[in-house]
């Protein structure tokens, strides 16, 4: 798929609506429609930068050159998707985004067009491989989008001081002990399903009544997404060879840690849906109090994906809260 190609599913369908459901989770695509730009997604590099300063978790392995798209121009605009999904997650809102800033798009190692990583897969692996990024792809001061894992990773970037205005939509790693057991103990058996389910995926999701009992837990309205925008998200969570281990990382790993008053490099933006119940919305106070120069947004009638449930106005929080 070129960019015309995206440029159609993106204007197309339901999702234009601010009232459209979303996709399980952080949880989406697999092979990217938006790699037509991509840039030597499997070559390794050794980045002198990439082993040093507190800021890096690896010690000295070698940094990964993260398959990318570009769109538009202006001051840049680096996303970064959650869990199981490559950079297509973003479809609904990137070219609007595009418009007035040039938008960079990743795959994180696992998902998409980059390989995995060779070595540990944690949160604060997966954010090396982000901060790496930034650095070779000389984007210091670069304002961070993420959502969900990628909301998180966003944060901890800004925690450390990379990166310039942040916007977290719906991170995750606000869990109490209770709601992380209940958090894996929901989301494993779901992929299981969404796996055994594969060859029929395409029919399921063609209908509402299939979306809906497939996406009741994740989607505010799943019935109103269409099959264009979900099935290649849904086949990303069966496909992406490191959805397992990064799900490993949120549940069984540290919980995200924060970063004192007046410590960040620019504006910390965090948004919550109402209806989120993947990350619920009691996690917003403790995030914003590890966080306490953040500033909170709630989306109403929104689930865990603000860029599916209410595409406008999420396209308009990143753009009013970025530089």
């Amino acid at each position: 798929m070129h960019g015309e190609d995206l440029a159609d599913a993106a204007t197309g369908g339901e999702h234009q609506v601010d009232d459209v459901g979303y996709v399980a989770g952080g949880l989406g695509p697999g092979r990217s429609a938006l790699s037509h730009r991509r840039t030597a997604a499997r070559i390794w590099t050794k980045d002198p930068l990439a082993a040093t300063g507190p800021q890096d978790a690896r010690g000295s392995v070698p940094s990964m050159t993260l398959n990318h798209v570009r769109r538009g121009s202006g001051s840049p605009l680096l996303l970064v998707h959650g869990l199981g999904a490559g950079l297509l997650s973003w479809t609904p809102i990137i070219d609007e985004l595009a418009q007035h800033r040039e938008v960079i798009a990743v795959d994180l190692p696992g998902f998409g067009e980059t390989p995995p990583l060779t070595g540990e897969v944690s949160i604060a692996t997966l954010t090396d491989s982000v901060a790496d990024f930034i650095r070779e792809q000389g984007l210091d001061g670069v304002s961070t989008v993420g959502q969900s894992m990628g909301g998180r990773m966003v944060l901890e970037l800004a925690r450390r001081g990379v990166g310039g205005d942040t916007v977290a939509l719906d991170p995750g790693g606000f869990w109490s002990d209770r709601e992380l057991v209940v958090f894996g103990a929901t989301l494993r058996p779901s992929i299981a399903l969404v796996r055994a389910l594969r060859g029929t995926l395409p029919s399921l999701l063609g209908n509402p009544v299939g979306r809906t009992l497939l996406l009741a837990q994740l989607s505010t309205r799943p019935w109103a997404l269409s099959r264009e925008i979900v099935l290649p998200d849904v086949r990303g969570l069966a496909d992406s060879p490191s959805t397992g281990a990064a799900l490993d990382a949120l549940t069984k790993g540290p919980k995200q840690q924060g970063a004192p008053a007046g410590t960040v490099p620019g504006r910390v933006t965090i948004g919550w849906g109402r209806r989120d119940l993947v990350t619920v919305p009691r996690q917003a106070a403790r995030a914003t109090e590890l966080f306490p120069d953040a500033v909170l947004h709630w989306f109403e009638r929104c689930g865990h994906f603000p860029q599916w449930d209410a595409p406008r106005e999420a396209t308009q929080l990143i753009l009013d809260r970025t530089r």
